[in-house]
């Protein structure tokens, strides 16, 4: 019982790193929106992807090991094996709990990085094709009016 104790408290350490490293590419992917390299986005998202499929993996494992101790899954069975698991397990599930919360507001924040690009992208959109229909011909060139002449300035 002690060992798988002792191993519960190595797993929620294990599991904080992972929160911690998620948490540091969520911040560089705001970096990256915010400073507009948006090439980079497509990297971070794949680095965010293995994370979230590891940090799943970790989850299983911590209710295996909450299971084994004899406490039910999710959180309330988490708190409970922590709990008994004595103060340094506690201490480690409620700083992985602060990271979490870290992690959902962090990757809330970049959602709404996103949408707001995306509104904006979709206004642009809308002014630049709604205009292009009243200025520019098909080849790229300003339409004239009729009888307004030569096209000096306009090419």
């Amino acid at each position: 019982m002690r060992k798988q104790q002792s191993d519960l408290l190595a797993h929620l350490r294990t599991e904080a790193a992972c929160i911690e490293e998620f948490v540091s590419v969520l911040d560089r992917e705001a970096e990256a929106m915010s400073g507009g390299s948006f090439t980079d986005l497509a990297a971070i998202a794949a680095e965010k992807t293995v994370l979230l499929d590891r940090m799943a993996e970790l989850d299983a494992q911590r209710e295996a090991l909450q299971a084994a101790l004899g406490f039910g899954p999710g959180r309330e069975g988490a708190d409970a094996a922590a709990a008994a698991a004595g103060p340094q397990a506690r201490q480690a599930w409620e700083e992985l709990l602060e990271l979490a919360g870290q992690a959902r507001g962090h990757n809330l924040r970049n959602g709404s990085m996103v949408y707001a690009h995306l509104d904006f992208t979709q206004q642009a959109l809308h002014f630049l094709q709604a205009s292009a229909q009243l200025f520019y011909g098909p080849d790229g060139v300003r339409k004239t009016q009729a009888g307004s002449g030569n096209r000096l300035a306009a090419g």
